[in-house]
């Protein structure tokens, strides 16, 4: 079952609890539900994360283009305000599963836009690769944030999921101490929430991801890494139709911007930014430059909302744009 269940209303949105077909309630937030609505944005987060890491952009796109707009965000299972589920189910291709069932309960069609970063952006690959009868929506625009295609554990920290350990912590998570198995699976968990020294962004990036971290419990945040070092969407690259943009971080220790070039060039007519400065947390650390790239994509006219002059974003660093 799939049927959505309203749990509150504030704020100008709705939070939802949706089942998925295997009994987990995953938390959603619905900004809109509006007949208005020409377009649907749709935010899919990382591993160790939660919905909250997109509050910027949404109350940017809000801000922006109110009614015009409706806004989908959601925790994947094991994370933030969503359900604990068995650790065989923590693999992308059951979460590219809940972002349909998520679609599907919330009556989403028209225009949709997802944008996913890091793991999100991997589950909306997983989403494209669904035969075509198991997708209800077909993306129009797709915005890909620190993400990859797969060979992860060929560059930067990923590297990691290569080795022993990972299959060893995933193993073991059942049985080990928690304080233990926190102690092996932190640094990796932490270098998701890392971000330059002296940026404008520091603050924000350490709250987001300190409160996420606090949500996630250890068999989450060991029960995906099996998935994400077997993880491989490149043969599906060239079948993607919507419109694209990819965002890299050029210091990155996680997916270094070599996965997003591979993105680029294997999609048609994808567009690569890449800003120089920023690391794995694009979404607080270039806040600015993804508002930008979610508007590209979306191609709504500015002058839907006349009276907003200024988006509610700081302003991002400098960037560096590819066309590819």
């Amino acid at each position: 079952m799939t049927t959505p269940c309203d749990t509150a209303a504030a704020g100008g949105h709705r939070d939802v609890a949706v089942t998925m077909d295997d009994g987990v309630r995953l938390a959603v937030r619905d900004y809109g539900r509006r007949p208005e609505a020409s377009h649907t944005v749709v935010f899919v987060h990382g591993l160790c994360l939660s919905q909250a890491c997109w509050a910027r952009q949404i109350d940017a796109l809000v801000a922006r283009f109110g009614d015009a707009v409706r806004v989908i965000s959601y925790d994947h299972r094991g994370h933030g305000r969503s359900g604990q589920a068995p650790m065989s189910t923590y693999r992308i291709e059951r979460l590219a599963e809940d972002l349909a069932q998520v679609l599907t309960a919330m009556h989403v069609s028209g225009p949709v836009t997802l944008v996913g970063h890091s793991m999100g952006g991997m589950t909306a690959l997983g989403y494209l690769a669904l035969a075509a009868g198991r997708r209800p929506v077909e993306p129009a625009g797709l915005v890909l944030l620190a993400t990859a295609a797969g060979k992860l554990r060929q560059r930067g920290m990923g590297r990691l999921l290569g080795t022993p350990a990972t299959t060893a912590l995933f193993g073991v998570v059942d049985r080990a101490p928690e304080q233990a198995v926190k102690a092996l699976t932190g640094p990796l968990c932490a270098t998701l929430g890392r971000w330059r020294r002296g940026a404008a962004s520091a603050v924000t990036v350490a709250a987001v991801a300190a409160d996420a971290l606090a949500a996630v419990s250890v068999a989450t945040a060991v029960g995906f890494l099996p998935a994400l070092r077997d993880y491989d969407q490149y043969p599906t690259l060239a079948t993607i139709q919507a419109r694209t943009v990819v965002v890299s971080g050029g210091a990155d220790p996680m997916t270094p911007a070599i996965h997003s070039r591979d993105l680029a060039a294997g999609i048609p007519g994808a567009e690569h930014v890449h800003v120089p400065g920023a690391g794995h947390m694009l979404p607080q650390e270039a806040a600015a430059v993804v508002h930008q790239a979610i508007r590209r994509v979306i191609g709504i006219d500015a002058a839907l909302r006349p009276d907003v002059e200024t988006i509610a974003v700081e302003p991002g660093p400098v960037l560096a744009g590819v066309a590819s």
